[in-house]
């Protein structure tokens, strides 16, 4: 027996080296390879990504490869390798699927008129696109029937926390809505709004340095009114180091300033694209990006409100809830539009059902929402997954939010179904 153990105490360490090495040469295989196959870049407009569907000989090359990549790793014992080789074995995995799965639809993809004034659903195949689509933008094991589901559960729970600060005010529900329309909650000059958001930054900067990591490192966020006419679709945005509000002819509601700033600048966007300049990535991960995990990021942070300072009243936070609604119904009618073919009568009567007087915001989020299919569901889904680790981790005695970020944070933007199997493994 004691012959025996010492074989095998001997043998392991030979075996772990051997699956170690051996997923070196996948590692290099598949990087050497990847970006010789034209791989088509992830496209929000759906018509630009059926545009540039690859022709007939790329696509069996890209097949013969994703398969041949499956094959090798089916021979890699993950357990056996490092974190970083871990995250590539896994990432590797996801990115093989997802590609036979596009290839296949490409495949089958016949030239037609695109008019991204309709949804993906009225183009051939559309359904199926559309399900691609879902895991391409926010995560591999999403289903749309579970989504909508999803969507319903959240529009509730949004409403059920709008209802508890409208009786927190003690005024009653008409009262409180009439109030909500004073004049006191909304800037008229965009100097205002500037300052305003100048202010924010610095509170939430103070207190961001007990919650998350490398605060230090992280290089000063600007901020400015946007001019850039192809954004006017969404209220605020983040691009190369600036967060960019949009100011339309209405006055400007106070209420969006802080979860606005906390989304795109810190501790959303710009934090978490500057960790991962920070943080050891590996060459496989530069290859791509993952929006459910970058958008549920900005959307998880909203929820940190109190911890960051930005809900000074029963309204800021209200001012959360008001759009987190918009953002729920729009998971519903998302699904609802490409994958069941809701017209957009049908879809606005939706929106109207839960979100009063807003019918332009609502028209205007339908047509997003037809030109750039699954994209606005990241938000929530993300958000969703985000939150679950947060009350997991907030039952441990010994619970810190900087010691809980740095754990989420640590590999970067990868595929949320990675992020659960990482979470689990720690």
């Amino acid at each position: 027996m004691k012959t025996g153990f010492l074989w095998i105490v001997l043998i392991l360490p030979i075996l772990t080296f051997s699956q170690k090495q051996d997923f070196r040469t996948i590692e290099e295989e598949f990087l050497n390879a990847f970006e010789t196959l034209d791989i088509p870049d992830l496209q929000i407009n759906y018509v630009d990504l059926l545009q540039e569907v690859s022709n007939e000989k790329n696509l069996t090359e890209q097949e013969v490869f994703f398969r041949g990549m499956l094959e090798k790793i089916k021979n890699i014992d993950s357990s056996k390798l490092t974190d970083h080789q871990w995250i590539n074995y896994e990432i590797i995995n996801y990115e093989a699927r997802l590609n036979l799965e596009r290839i296949r639809l490409e495949q089958n993809w016949k030239d037609i008129d695109l008019d991204d004034t309709k949804s993906i659903y009225t183009v051939p195949d559309g359904k199926n696109w559309y399900i691609y689509l879902l895991k391409r933008w926010v995560d591999a094991e999403v289903k749309p029937k579970e989504l909508f589901s999803f969507g319903l559960q959240e529009i509730e729970k949004v409403k059920s926390n709008m209802t508890r600060l409208q009786i927190a005010s003690g005024l009653s529900e008409e009262q409180f809505q009439e109030y909500l329309g004073d004049k006191a909650f909304y800037f008229k000059k965009p100097e205002d709004i500037q300052k305003a958001f100048e202010k924010t930054k610095e509170e939430v900067g103070i207190r961001s340095k007990n919650l998350f990591p490398y605060m230090s490192q992280i290089p000063e966020v600007n901020i400015a009114r946007s001019s850039n006419q192809n954004m006017v679709q969404v209220p605020a945005y983040y691009s190369n180091n600036t967060f960019f509000y949009n100011v339309f002819d209405e006055p400007f509601n106070k209420r969006q300033l802080g979860w606005f700033y906390a989304h795109e600048a810190i501790p959303g966007h710009h934090y978490q694209s500057e960790v991962n300049n920070i943080i050891e990535r590996t060459r496989i991960q530069g290859l791509f990006w993952y929006p459910g995990y970058v958008e549920g990021w900005g959307a998880y942070v909203e929820y940190l409100g109190e911890e960051l300072g930005i809900f000074k009243t029963i309204y800021d936070e209200y001012g959360k809830w008001e759009w987190d609604l918009i953002r729920s119904v729009r998971v519903c009618l998302d699904v609802a539009l490409n994958y069941y073919g809701w017209s957009d009568d049908k879809a606005l009567a939706f929106w109207r059902e839960h979100i009063k007087d807003q019918d332009d915001i609502g028209i205007r989020e339908i047509n997003r929402m037809k030109r750039w299919p699954a994209q606005v569901i990241t938000y929530k889904y993300g958000a969703k997954v985000f939150l679950g680790f947060l009350q997991d981790a907030k039952s441990n005695s010994d619970f810190d939010f900087k010691t809980f970020h740095h754990k989420v944070l640590e590999h970067g933007d990868i595929p949320i179904s990675i992020v659960k199997k990482m979470m689990k493994k720690k």
